[in-house]
């Protein structure tokens, strides 16, 4: 088998030419929004995440983790922040550096693989924005970690994150057909699957993991929420697919 980080790599730029969502950058009268105080951004599909949870990022040095897409690096330096952002996706990185340009501000764009140890030094930064992404990623918990120690003591970790719903469901969401864990590493005939049907190799992670991993990490969870797919037939029934947590590194 390939590298399963360079496959999901060929695969997300394949859906920025095709146009991706989440590969689309922002405007520039979104930018400018932004300088004004008018903006939000997504960890999930659908709901904006609360100011509250960032606070004043005004000289804050930000790590966007696997947030490549011009879409939320663009929204914190226009706040003042100090930004970085790393992916492994180089037009995810194209778009950071094609908003950068526009409205002429600096940024750190940094390609490279979260399965590996993250190119920092420990404590910093103050700020994780790790949008829905590790559900591309085997071992969650390694990035967990990371995230902890390159954070200030105090710093916080902002991370988009599935529950696993979507990975027991067939692909018109009706019927339950997957058995548990989703591990296209582990299945021949499923890593065929992504692979036949363009989906990138995907990892569903239970609640143990996600929660359990920032706990072990040494994270301390702040607030939540969930949200949803933003379409599709569990979208309409409201089940919950995603949850967004706060962290904070004591």
């Amino acid at each position: 088998m390939d590298n399963y980080q360079d496959i999901n790599s060929k695969v997300i730029d394949k859906w920025c030419d095709d146009g991706w969502e989440w590969g689309k950058p922002i405007t520039h009268e979104q930018f400018i929004n932004a300088k004004k105080g008018k903006w939000n951004v997504v960890l999930t599909p659908t709901v904006p995440v609360p100011h509250r949870w960032f606070g004043d990022l005004k000289g804050k040095k930000v790590l966007g983790l696997a947030s490549g897409g011009g879409q939320q690096m663009p929204i914190f330096a226009a706040l003042g922040a100090e930004c970085c952002v790393f992916d492994y996706s180089k037009k995810q990185l194209e778009s950071e550096e094609i908003v950068a340009r526009r409205e002429n501000y600096e940024i750190n764009i940094i390609r490279g693989d979260m399965t590996k140890p993250l190119p920092f030094k420990e404590e910093e930064f103050d700020l994780i924005f790790h949008p829905v992404s590790n559900c591309y990623v085997k071992d969650v918990n390694f990035i967990f970690s990371e995230c902890y120690r390159i954070l200030k003591k105090g710093g916080v970790l902002l991370a988009g994150l599935d529950n696993g719903i979507n990975y027991i469901v067939d692909e018109d969401e009706e019927k339950i057909v997957n058995k548990m864990p989703f591990d296209p590493l582990t299945n021949k005939t499923l890593y065929d699957k992504c692979l036949n049907n363009d989906w990138g190799i995907q990892f569903s992670h239970t609640l143990e993991e996600q929660i359990g991993g920032q706990l072990k990490a040494g994270f301390v969870i702040t607030d939540l929420y969930e949200d949803t797919n933003g379409e599709g037939r569990l979208h309409d029934l409201n089940i919950k697919t995603f949850f967004s947590t706060r962290s904070i590194k004591k």
